[in-house]
């Protein structure tokens, strides 16, 4: 098992290094830009969090992001919603797991899995996707936490299976644009609220799903 491990990892990177090599122009699909991304839907109302800084953006190499904040009418419920697209992944910018970003901030996590969620994809369509949840914790603090990665209308949990589709689509369409979402609920100190956190991602992930089509392109 560690053997095959190990060749597929080479075969990523030898693969990964080929992409970035080549030089053809790739294709600019038609989107939509974030300031159109949807402010209130099923329920959710936006709110715009600030931006980020010039050093933030530098390490994620982003072209476009939206971060917002959703609640419910009665702000009973809240989560934090980033969007963050890339363009083209040859030439060093891609998209990596959130988690390599939060020992520097002081997270650390705690639990980790995969959950299978229903939703509205293109064209109204149902469809299930696996998008990884983690529960993360600074000090007295715990968040949960939904992410994935989006490109060409398929949802991968994985961020080697991930790049592995990235190189894919490169040989077969001349294309590495792709996105990360991810869906943040803070969680209060008991199991019981952890449910509640949980439960609440998942609506809010639901309600947006059917809105990506128009800004991530398949």
């Amino acid at each position: 098992m560690n053997l095959r491990i190990g060749i597929l990892l080479v075969a990523l990177l030898v693969s990964a290094g080929v992409v970035t090599r080549a030089d053809r122009a790739e294709p600019v699909p038609p989107r939509q830009t974030f300031d159109r991304f949807p402010m209130a839907f099923d329920g959710w109302n936006g709110a715009q969090q600030p931006p980020f800084t010039k050093d933030i953006l530098d390490i994620l190499g982003v072209d476009e992001y939206v971060t917002r904040a959703y609640f419910t009418a009665n702000r009973a419920e809240g989560v934090g919603l980033y969007v963050g697209y890339y363009q083209s992944q040859r030439q060093g910018d891609t998209m990596h797991s959130p988690l390599n970003c939060l020992p520097g901030a002081g997270w650390e996590p705690v639990s980790n899995q995969h959950l299978t969620l229903d939703v509205i994809g293109n064209g109204a369509a149902a469809r299930s996707i696996e998008v990884n949840r983690y529960v993360i914790r600074k000090g007295l603090d715990r968040q949960l936490v939904l992410y994935w990665y989006q490109a060409h209308d398929r949802v991968v949990a994985s961020e080697y299976w991930g790049k592995m589709y990235m190189v894919a689509d490169a040989v077969r369409m001349n294309r590495t644009d792709g996105a990360l979402v991810r869906v943040i609920v803070p969680v209060a100190s008991d199991d019981l609220n952890e449910a509640r956190a949980e439960a609440s991602a998942i609506r809010f992930v639901k309600a947006m799903f059917p809105h990506l089509t128009d800004f991530l392109p398949a």
